[in-house]
């Protein structure tokens, strides 16, 4: 069996298809008993997070685990195979072990040095234990990955690296201003009472807002985290709880909005936000696109002419045909050119760049292809020089006008969004989500540190890796000491039956004295089996052994079956 890991994050497909991939609760149970009911795989683990879905899997076959894997995720995502397949990634053996402890370490996070998928992680293996869908592999690939994180944020600055989610996005709403001085004194409503959901409330706190409103669709969990908020010793909030009919309300006296729920639709509209904004300010929230565009007619600016003014003369094509392309825009050159002959496109080339309209003389008929071909190089020549399909002219440029101070903040972490998008275009709030933080996270400084815990990883995969290794011999081992013990029981019995005078003292001794003769034989063999066997390349020696004494394959599964039930028991504890 080996190790297989088929998923999606943020690193390999757009929020838009991260969202629609998102599994709730339910449907990740669901998943992975239909994993480990399907033929390739004997073990299953399911990592959900705001920016990943990760499916782990013991397969016994590369090709046909990868292919139903991947079906599985897609049935229970919703999104077609064919869309999902481009977004996967796949990791095999040591590539899976070191892909799911950098992830452990934050490495592979949206913000580098993120603890918070410790937890996800330690959540991910006691929902696969629950389900009993982890064995030995997966119980103890997801454990040493806890150690693994744990080793790399208590030995290195990896924190440094990178800030928690919620930080990382309150810095984004501050627009790089310090967080304590730009959130003291806020009113804050946080929507959710989950563990991303309690963060935020907690990180506010201790930025000094004035005052927290908490909503959860259950009453008593949102007044249970207003009640921590307001006992904590190290803040002084006013903390208190509101049912969720109540949010819309709460959020015209909010300054900061933060939401991260499980809902599949959206908590907060574009339109309640903006009620929200006029609610503070008296003023309509319009969208900026709007703002500006009044501001260009009220300073005066001349419109761009449109199709067919004087600026088109001496054009060689028809332009008053165009009839598709609106009042106020250059005619592009995709729809200019549609259905013209190459002459007329050379001329149009020519005229586009700048230079004189050529005047080559029509011929008669359909041009021979000799024509046909001079023509289109010269129009590629052309296009060479001035662009892929010269235009008629650029639209003139509008100066930027300077969008008003927002005076909400919204700080969506939910996947799929709990804020419309639309809310990115309303003057007067801005909105930070995941794809906005994914964006500003591609160019985040790295700390030397991120060195230092790689190094971890690379090291930890191979322990791991040798481990394994080893651990796959051990049921061989464990079947020849066996085997070799039921050989002195037999030898043992058959003595006694040719001398039956034997008295216990000799019998217990002569017994000891043989079984001392097989540890001492077999004991440095099997001592350097499990050296060899765990080295790279050393799955053969279990092989070499079970040919060489002739073991019986399935005695040696049987213990390997045992071995499998006892760590799976042992494991099922707190990580």
């Amino acid at each position: 069996m080996s190790l297989l890991v088929v998923g999606l994050s943020h690193r390999s497909a757009p929020v838009s298809v991260l969202e629609r991939a998102s599994l709730n609760a339910d449907a990740q149970l669901k998943l992975l008993q239909d994993t480990v009911a399907a033929e390739p795989a004997a073990e299953a683990a399911v990592l959900a997070t705001c920016n990943r879905i990760e499916l782990y899997a013991d397969v016994d076959k590369f090709h046909a685990g990868v292919a139903e894997l991947s079906t599985l995720l897609a049935q229970h995502s919703g999104v077609g195979l064919e869309e999902l397949t481009p977004h996967l990634y796949v990791h095999y053996e040591d590539r899976a072990v070191h892909h799911l402890f950098s992830v452990a370490c934050g490495l592979d996070s949206m913000v580098v040095g993120e603890g918070q998928i410790l937890g996800q992680i330690k959540d991910s293996l006691a929902r696969a234990q629950d389900l009993h869908t982890a064995g030995r592999l997966l119980n103890d690939l997801f454990q040493q990955a806890l150690r693994v994180g744990k080793r790399a944020h208590s030995e290195t600055g990896i924190d440094r690296a990178g800030q928690s989610l919620v930080t990382f996005g309150l810095e984004q709403l501050s627009a790089g201003a310090d967080v304590q001085r730009w959130a003291r004194g806020k009113k804050a409503l946080v929507i959710g009472a989950g563990s991303m959901s309690s963060l935020a409330a907690a990180t506010l706190a201790r930025s000094g807002v004035a005052e927290i409103v908490v909503a959860n669709r259950t009453f008593e969990r949102a007044e249970r985290l207003a009640q921590i908020l307001s006992e904590g010793d190290d803040t002084d909030v006013l903390a208190r709880a509101v049912p969720m009919d109540s949010v819309l309300v709460e959020l015209t006296r909010a300054d900061v909005a933060v939401s991260c729920t499980g809902a599949t639709g959206l908590v907060l509209t574009a339109d309640a936000v903006a009620a929200a904004v006029e609610g503070r300010t008296g003023a309509p929230a319009v969208e900026d696109t709007a703002v500006r565009e009044t501001a260009v007619r009220e300073a005066g600016e001349t419109p761009l002419p449109g199709a067919g003014s004087a600026a088109d003369e001496n054009c060689p094509l028809d332009l008053s045909s165009v009839s598709s392309v609106p009042s106020g825009f250059s005619v592009m050159g995709e729809a200019a050119v549609a259905g013209m002959d190459a002459a007329t496109l050379e001329q149009h080339g020519a005229w586009a760049a700048g230079g004189t309209v050529v005047d080559r003389p029509r011929e008669t008929g359909r041009p021979g292809p000799e024509a046909d071909a001079e023509l289109i190089g010269a129009l590629a020549a052309t296009a060479t020089r001035v662009g892929r399909v010269p235009e008629r002219r650029r639209p003139e440029p509008v100066a930027e006008v300077p969008r008003p101070e927002p005076v909400l903040f919204v700080l969506d972490l939910a996947m799929p969004r709990d804020v419309d998008a639309a809310v990115h275009r309303l003057a007067g709030a801005r909105l930070v989500d995941i794809e906005s933080l994914a964006d500003a996270s591609a160019d985040a400084p790295m700390a030397a540190d991120v060195d230092m815990v790689r190094r971890i990883v690379a090291d930890e995969v191979a322990a791991f890796g040798a481990a394994q290794r080893a651990a796959r011999i051990t049921p061989t081992v464990v079947a020849l000491r066996s085997m070799a013990a039921e050989v002195v029981a037999g030898e043992i019995a058959r003595l006694e039956g040719r001398l039956p005078g034997l008295d216990d003292k000799h019998r217990a001794e002569i017994t000891q004295t043989v079984k001392r003769v097989v540890d001492k034989l077999l004991h440095a063999p099997t001592v350097r089996v499990k050296q060899l066997a765990a080295e790279p390349g050393g799955a053969g020696y279990a092989d070499a052994l079970r040919t060489l004494f002739d073991l019986d394959q399935e005695t040696v599964a049987s213990v390997s079956r045992a071995g499998n039930s006892t760590t799976t028991e042992k494991n099922r504890g707190p990580a």
